[in-house]
C-alpha cells in the first residue's frame, strides 16, 4: 500500500500543528515539514513580555522543541531549507537541497513584517522588526534594553503598543509614531481615543499622523513626514505583515488583495492537492461569508489542524471567525469582536449601536471599576454583530461572553437571559453583559435616541449647526466636583418635571448624565412629555471625559 507523502512548508504555528494532527490520523504517512530558519513553534506574541524580563528566559518562548516534532510525532524535518518553487502540476517542491515530491502539500508561509520606504535605513543599524525570535536574537544581542534610554516605535497596532508598555514598564522613555490619526485601527474611535489617554497619562509620546521618512544614522535622528528630527538610541518597526504566499499566487491561485491565499472549510486552496493555514491564508468571516484576513494564532492553530486531518484523510472543517482580539495596555484591556462600526458601513450592513458604562462588580463592593461597552447590532433581526470593551477589570471575561453570541447568532433579547455566573468579587446581579441587552431592547423598544459621544462633539464643535441644547441632569454637587460639557444647562433629573417649561421643544436636546442611566431616564420624560429630538449622550459625562477630555468647570449659584 502507498504511504500517503505530505509536505508541509513553515514551522511556526500552523505548520507543526498541521504536522501532528496529520500524524495522529495517519500512523504510517511520510510527513516531511520545511522551514527556513533554525526554529520551530515559538510564541511571537511573547516577544514584548520577553524583551520586558516579564517572561525570563528566551527558552519559554519556545513552544515545541524540534526533536519533540521528530521524536514523538515522526516528522521528517528540514530547517535552514527554505523553499524556493512549487510546481502544482507535477506535485513537486524545490529547496537549494533538492527536489521533493507529495501527494498532499501545506503551506503555512506565514507573513513578513513590513519596512515602509524611510531614506537611508540601510546604513541605519539601531533598529529591527519585534516579529520572529530572528529579531528578538537580535535586539538581545544588541543589547538594546540595557544600553537605550529611549525608543522609538514605528506603529501604533497591537504588538507595537504591547512593546511600549512593556519598554516603559522598565523605565524607557517611548515615542510611538503611527501615520493613522488613531491607534488600534480596528477599533471605533471612542475606544482608540480612550486607548490613547491611557499612553499618554502613561508617559509615552505618542505621535498621530506622522510618519518616518528618513534616518540619520550618524546622528541617530529618525526624520518625521513633518521635518522634525526626532533622536532616538533604538527603533522598532512594527506596522503589519504581509502574506507570503508568491509561490502559489505565481501560480494562479486564488487570494485577497493583500496576496492572502482564499481556502474552504477544509483549507483547501483552489490548486489540486493544496492547503493554506494561519497569516498566509484567509478563513471565511463567519457573519459576511466573505473570505477574511484574521492574522492570529488562535487561528493559525485551527487552521494548521483542519488542513492536517483533510491532507490526512478524514474530512474536517474550519468555519471561520470574526475578528476577535484583545490587549492589555498598562491597568487597562481593550477588547472587541465580530464586526465595528467602519466595517459595517464599509459592507454596507444596517446597524444600531448601545454604549454602557457599568461596574465589573457590585457599588458595595470594595474597589468597583467601570468598563465602557458597546455592542453593534441588526435593528430589525436584533442579533448581535459586534462588541468593543476596555475596563480595567473582568474586560476578557465579558469579550469571550460576547464573542461566543455572535458565534450563536444570538439577539441584543438574549442577552439578558444568559445565565451569568455572579458573586460580589466577580461581577455585580446585572452583568455589564446583560445591561448591554437591556439597554439595547430599550432603544428599540421606547425609541429614545443614544448618540455617542464623539458624534455629539461633532455637532457641538460644527459652527453650522446651532438648533440645540444640552441638558446635564446630574445633580449640582456632581458638576462642582468633575465640571460639565461647555454651554450646557442643569437641570438636575428629579427636578426635571417641574422645569420642563424652561426647555425649547423645537430645539434637539442632547441629554446626559454621569454614566446614562439618568439620562435615559431623562430622555424618555422629554419623549413623554412631547419633546421629539431627544439624544441621550451614550456612556455621559465619564465617557465625554475618557474620550473627549474637554469639560468646563463652572461655579453653579
Amino acid at each position: 500500500m502507498k504511504r500517503n507523502r505530505i509536505l508541509i512548508i513553515g514551522g511556526l504555528s500552523a505548520g507543526p500543528s498541521a504536522a501532528a494532527k496529520a500524524r495522529r490520523i495517519d500512523e504510517n504517512a511520510e510527513i516531511l515539514l520545511f522551514e527556513k530558519t533554525a526554529h520551530i513553534s515559538y510564541a511571537t506574541c511573547g516577544i514584548p513580555y520577553a524583551l520586558s524580563g516579564q517572561i525570563q528566559s528566551r527558552d519559554k518562548l519556545i513552544v515545541v522543541q524540534p526533536n519533540q516534532l521528530i521524536e514523538r510525532f515522526k516528522i521528517k524535518l528540514h530547517l535552514n531549507e527554505p523553499v524556493t518553487d512549487i510546481d502544482p502540476n507535477a506535485h513537486m517542491v524545490y529547496t537549494h537541497k533538492g527536489a521533493y515530491q507529495y501527494d498532499k502539500l501545506i503551506v503555512a508561509t506565514g507573513g513578513r513584517a513590513i519596512l515602509p520606504p524611510i531614506e537611508g535605513i540601510e546604513n541605519y543599524h539601531h533598529w529591527a522588526h519585534a516579529k520572529t525570535l530572528e529579531d528578538f536574537d537580535k535586539i538581545m544581542k544588541q543589547d538594546v534594553v540595557a544600553k537605550s534610554d529611549h525608543i522609538t516605535i514605528i506603529g501604533a497596532g497591537l504588538i507595537g503598543l504591547e512593546n511600549a508598555e512593556n519598554l516603559v514598564k522598565v523605565g524607557k522613555k517611548v515615542t510611538v509614531i503611527e501615520l493613522g490619526d488613531q491607534i488600534l485601527a480596528n477599533w471605533d474611535l471612542k475606544f482608540a481615543r480612550m486607548a490613547e489617554n491611557v499612553l499618554l497619562e502613561n508617559g509615552i509620546d505618542l505621535r498621530l499622523r506622522t510618519s518616518v521618512v528618513g534616518v540619520d544614522a550618524s546622528t541617530n535622528e529618525l526624520i518625521l513626514n513633518n521635518g522634525e528630527r526626532l533622536y532616538t538610541d533604538y527603533t522598532l518597526i512594527g506596522i503589519s505583515i504581509r502574506p507570503n504566499t508568491e509561490l502559489l499566487t505565481s501560480k494562479g491561485a486564488d487570494h485577497l488583495p493583500n496576496g492572502a491565499l482564499i481556502v474552504n472549510e477544509k483549507m483547501e486552496t483552489s490548486l489540486k492537492d493544496i492547503y493554506a493555514a494561519g497569516d498566509c491564508a484567509s478563513i471565511s468571516h463567519k457573519i459576511t461569508g466573505d473570505p477574511g484576513w484574521f492574522p492570529m494564532g488562535t487561528h493559525s492553530n485551527k487552521g494548521g489542524r483542519t488542513a492536517g486531518a483533510n491532507a490526512a484523510g478524514r474530512v474536517e472543517t474550519f468555519d471561520g471567525g470574526y475578528g476577535t482580539a484583545i490587549m492589555k495596555l498598562f491597568n487597562y484591556t481593550i477588547a472587541r469582536t465580530g464586526m465595528g462600526p467602519r466595517e459595517l458601513k464599509r459592507k454596507g450592513i444596517e446597524f444600531n449601536s448601545s454604549f454602557t458604562i457599568t461596574g465589573t462588580t457590585p457599588g458595595f463592593y470594595p474597589d468597583q471599576k467601570d468598563m465602557f461597552l458597546e455592542i453593534y447590532f441588526d435593528p430589525k433581526s436584533r442579533a448581535l454583530l459586534g462588541a468593543e470593551l476596555m475596563g480595567e477589570r473582568g474586560v476578557d471575561k465579558r469579550v469571550d461572553v460576547l464573542s461566543t453570541a455572535i458565534y450563536a447568532k444570538l439577539t441584543i433579547d438574549d442577552l439578558p437571559k444568559l445565565d451569568l455566573a455572579y458573586a460580589p468579587p466577580f461581577s455585580p446581579a446585572k452583568d455589564p453583559v446583560i445591561v448591554a441587552g437591556f439597554v439595547a431592547g430599550n432603544s428599540l423598544a421606547e425609541g429614545y435616541h443614544e448618540v455617542s459621544v464623539t458624534t455629539a462633539h461633532e455637532t457641538f464643535s460644527n459652527p453650522n449647526v446651532s438648533n440645540y441644547a444640552i441638558l446635564d441632569v446630574r445633580n449640582p454637587s456632581e458638576i462642582h466636583k468633575s465640571g460639565m460639557i461647555e454651554d450646557a444647562i442643569n437641570i438636575p433629573l428629579d427636578d426635571l418635571r417641574d422645569r420642563l417649561t424652561e426647555l425649547n421643544k423645537k430645539q434637539h436636546l442632547f441629554v446626559y448624565c454621569a454614566k446614562g442611566l439618568r439620562g435615559y431616564l431623562a430622555s424618555l420624560i422629554l419623549l413623554h412629555h412631547g419633546f421629539e429630538n431627544v439624544s441621550n449622550i451614550g456612556g455621559g459625562f465619564t465617557a465625554w471625559n475618557k474620550i473627549i477630555g474637554k469639560s468646563k468647570f463652572i461655579e453653579l449659584v
